[in-house]
């Protein structure tokens, strides 16, 4: 008996072994995070204090160099701001494939910082946008934009590769919508498959606007500790990929820029957002 268990014994590690050949090494598994329903409806996740490596050494010039960030604890939605819920605080619906469970589209940079004011004051906390200027508080507690930081670290969920499944661009479609399986167009949210930390849609859909000015060259230096782009800039960062957007446009560090006012009239259909806060 003790010698068919260890020839069995023998035969599964040799087994396993040669599965794991070439395999794609697996990512550890994320913690549980806690999850809030907000005063208003909206499904939030708390992300906790972290480092992590962001950007891509082997991607465009913009994601060079990757290097360690750190970020303080926050909030975000678990969900990408939907029509209904931005119709219900703002009034109106902008999107152009109006349904009202889809994320809210053709909304501009300008566009997206007011919903957030609006959100904050709906639940009575103190905004975190100044409207004339742009320029956000980061010590208030109410609504903004993720910075780009918080938007990949979020997105990443503890992963290093290139989409938050996995490097098997072959996967997509499980987790996001985009070109290859969008059928042409924008989707509800949260159908496809969360990330680890139960964040859906962060690989297509709607392009996501960030808080962030861009800078091309930002990486090589900006701070190591919550960083927020640089200073001033002719146009903002959105991050995810969006439902016409193709698998390399999904990955967890493409970076695109946008006037915040649209001046790319081309693509405003594919602009969304999703919010976040500071951790109480």
């Amino acid at each position: 008996m003790t010698r068919t268990m260890g020839a069995f014994s023998t035969g599964l590690a040799l087994a396993l072994a040669a599965a794991g050949c070439g395999a794609e090494k697996p990512e550890s598994a994320a913690p549980k995070l806690e999850e809030i329903t907000t005063k208003t409806g909206l499904k939030m996740v708390l992300l906790p204090a972290g480092e992590f490596t962001m950007g891509d050494d082997r991607g465009p010039e913009d994601e060079r160099p990757a290097h360690r960030v750190k970020l303080d604890a926050f909030y975000i939605d678990k969900y990408e701001v939907t029509q209904a819920y931005y119709q219900s605080l703002v009034g109106r619906n902008p999107s152009k494939i109006k349904d009202l469970r889809k994320a809210v589209e053709q909304v501009s940079w300008f566009d997206a910082v007011k919903y957030c004011n609006l959100r904050s004051v709906r639940e009575d906390l103190k905004p975190c946008y100044d409207l004339k200027t742009g320029q956000c508080n980061f010590t208030a507690g109410g609504y903004r934009l993720p910075t780009e930081a918080e938007w990949e670290y979020a997105c990443r969920a503890g992963t290093t590769t290139r989409y938050s499944f996995g490097n098997d661009a072959s996967r997509l479609g499980l987790y996001g919508w985009f070109k290859e399986n969008a059928g042409k167009t924008l989707h509800a949210v949260g159908e496809k498959k969360p990330n680890a930390w139960d964040l859906h849609d962060m690989h297509g859909n709607v392009w996501e606007w960030c808080h962030d000015a861009y800078g091309k060259t930002y990486y090589s230096s900006g701070p190591a500790t919550n960083p927020r782009g640089p200073g001033q800039g002719d146009k903002r960062v959105l991050r995810g990929g969006a439902w016409r957007s193709s698998l390399e446009n999904c990955r967890s560090t493409t970076r695109f820029d946008e006037s915040p006012g649209f001046a790319d009239a081309c693509f405003p259909d594919l602009y969304g957002l999703r919010c976040v806060r500071k951790a109480e």
